[in-house]
């Protein structure tokens, strides 16, 4: 089980640089995180977040610089005494650490909301159909979405179904979870329900946890720390008080004073 207090970082990231073409998203990016912490990364649209999601599940590669996850390395696997490129193998097992939700839920829509959530332990875990719905169904009722297990993606509301998408996430049972602007595809009024439920794992679970979000006011509450990105680089970080209420940095004064005109509470 993770140890918060430890001092051994869950997630190392080391001068690590992303490029796109001649496009440099990540330049030269390090932060830890620890074991049960729960982080937000805020900033500007194009300022990195969600690539870095991207790359922590192995989504995207990296063009320079390491991750290391629960002290392993993400990227890069020891072999005589060195290191090379990880994998397929060593890239699956590091996945295993890691579930992600994503902004569009990707639901399979063909499949029940039951069978979205057992498909994965079954097929990449090997776990047996009843231990898998057993599961689901617990994850289900914590996600409150038990009483639409037969239902189709199709029947649902966009709330519905990323609580469902976070349900299915939780069936792989990762230490490490991704939120990449769950709420930010979703009618205003169905926000609060998917926040409620991120709440609740944030209170009730000791997962280490990353949110992109522009829900500032939600970040606040969530977060242990806050990370503001700019430019592919971390301008300013640390306790929500200080980065909303007394921001050091003028790019992060500027951003938020831009959040609250939009009429986003902070």
């Amino acid at each position: 089980m993770p140890d918060p207090t430890s001092s051994a970082p869950c997630i190392s990231v080391e001068g690590v640089t992303k490029r796109f073409g001649p496009l440099t998203v990540l330049n030269d990016l390090s932060f830890t995180v620890k074991p049960g912490e729960k982080l937000a990364l805020i900033g500007p649209s194009g300022s990195g977040k969600t690539t870095i999601l991207r790359i922590l599940m192995t989504l995207e590669e990296i063009n320079g610089g390491h991750i290391r996850i629960e002290g392993e390395q993400l990227f890069h696997m020891p072999r005589n005494g060195g290191l090379v490129a990880a994998d397929e193998r060593h890239l699956h097992k590091m996945r295993a650490k890691i579930g992600m939700v994503f902004q569009l839920f990707n639901l399979f829509p063909h499949k029940c909301v039951l069978d979205n959530v057992t498909l994965a332990p079954m097929l990449t875990a090997g776990v047996d159909r009843k231990s898998a719905e057993t599961r689901a169904m617990e994850l289900l009722e914590l996600v409150g979405m038990a009483g639409k297990a037969k239902a189709m993606p199709a029947q649902l509301s966009g709330g519905q179904k990323q609580r469902v998408a976070i349900a299915r996430a939780l069936a792989l049972q990762p230490r490490i979870m991704l939120f990449d602007e769950v709420t930010s595809a979703l009618d205003p009024e169905l926000v609060e329900e998917v926040l409620n439920v991120m709440r609740r794992l944030a209170a009730e679970t000791d997962m280490t946890m990353l949110l992109v979000t522009h829900e500032m006011s939600f970040a606040h509450d969530f977060a242990d720390r806050v990370l503001f990105f700019d430019q592919g680089r971390i301008v300013e970080e640390g306790p929500p008080d200080a980065i909303f209420r007394n921001p050091r940095e003028e790019r992060t004064q500027i951003f938020l004073k831009k959040i609250i005109a939009a009429g986003h509470r902070v």
